[in-house]
């Protein structure tokens, strides 16, 4: 049985797209087992995928700084890996990949785009065509270790149970909506008003409604939004991230920012209609096996800035996100749910 070292430490949606990945990968690769390598909050995503065994990344106490990545060395050498795959390619990944390459163990980076990614953000002469999709990226990774893999970017319905306090709720013959109204970057978030104002027409035609995210403040938000709207469910805080799952397993549609909520939809094979705004899913971080079809964005020369989000994208003096109106959310969703 071979055995790879995986490493992605970060972010909530790319750690998602890795697991649709390895899902895929276990499948082809009968004789491979995997230690993936991340934060103990990501390890719900990879509990039902065989030959997959969750270690714990620590990076603020056990494997803080130089000798704690050590220590996070020599505790992956115990499994006597044959290859090691970094899908992060950041400082503390490339630190790792150091120490094993030293080491004389095989050794695969991903590649980041980076040129790429230039050309597709610059302010002057954009160059708007689509990058890989990440995933694609990560398979890749695996293919430079000798690995013949093939990914079949489609969504495949994972059959999850509905937690017991939400089973009435499902039992009911309304259409479920799943949405997540909310991303790290504020560039990439749907206006809270308009986000509201869409919540509010999606209760008048009697869709049930399950809110996602995760801060204090999110959850605030959300609460108030399910107190004032008939057949809204505040999620956040009131489970844990693989009920939140079983949760969007079980949904009709996902709406989601380009964000987490789009890559948790992809990995238990919900279709998602995806609001893109400074971002763009040229950039390749579509949810995998959802549709191009299915984001809601508007054409401009200006998008998009940012892969991330994290600066502004004005179109004629208004930002991106803005130019995204209600009726058109909407109408997409009539047009999926009927």
């Amino acid at each position: 049985m071979k055995r790879i070292i995986v490493t992605r430490f970060s972010a909530m949606g790319d750690v998602a797209m890795v697991a649709s990945v390895l899902k895929e990968f276990v499948v082809q690769q009968k004789d491979v087992e995997i230690i993936f390598v991340s934060r103990v909050q990501f390890a719900p995503f990879f509990v039902d995928i065989p030959r997959v065994r969750f270690h714990v990344m620590d990076p603020k106490i056990k494997h803080k700084g130089i000798i704690g990545l050590i220590r996070l060395f020599r505790e992956l050498k115990k499994y006597k890996p044959t290859e090691i795959a970094d899908l992060h390619n950041n400082l503390r990944s490339l630190f790792l990949v150091f120490l094993f390459k030293a080491s004389n163990y095989q050794v695969s980076i991903l590649d980041k785009r980076r040129k790429q990614k230039k050309l597709l953000t610059r302010r002057e002469n954009k160059i708007l065509r689509p990058l890989d999709p990440v995933t694609e990226c990560y398979g890749e990774v695996f293919r430079k270790l000798g690995y013949n893999f093939t990914l079949s970017h489609q969504l495949n319905k994972v059959d999850r149970k509905i937690p017991r306090n939400l089973i009435h709720i499902f039992n009911s013959n309304d259409k479920k909506i799943g949405i997540a109204p909310f991303a790290k970057h504020k560039y990439k978030v749907f206006p809270i008003i308009k986000m509201e104002e869409t919540i509010r027409d999606l209760c008048e035609k009697n869709y049930h409604i399950f809110l996602f995210g995760g801060s204090e403040e999110e959850k605030s938000i959300c609460e108030k939004w399910a107190k004032q709207y008939p057949k809204t469910t505040n999620t956040i805080g009131k489970h844990f991230l693989s009920e939140e799952l079983d949760i969007i397993a079980n949904l009709d549609v996902m709406i989601s920012m380009d964000s987490s909520g789009m890559h948790m939809a992809s990995l238990v094979g919900t279709r998602c209609l995806s609001i893109w705004g400074a971002t763009h899913p040229y950039a390749g971080f579509l949810g995998y096996g959802q549709s191009m079809d299915d984001c809601i964005q508007v054409e401009h020369p200006a998008r998009p800035s940012s892969i991330y989000g994290n600066k502004p994208c004005l179109c004629d003096g208004v930002e991106a996100i803005e130019l995204v109106t209600v009726e058109m959310v909407t109408k997409k969703i009539e047009e999926v749910l009927g």
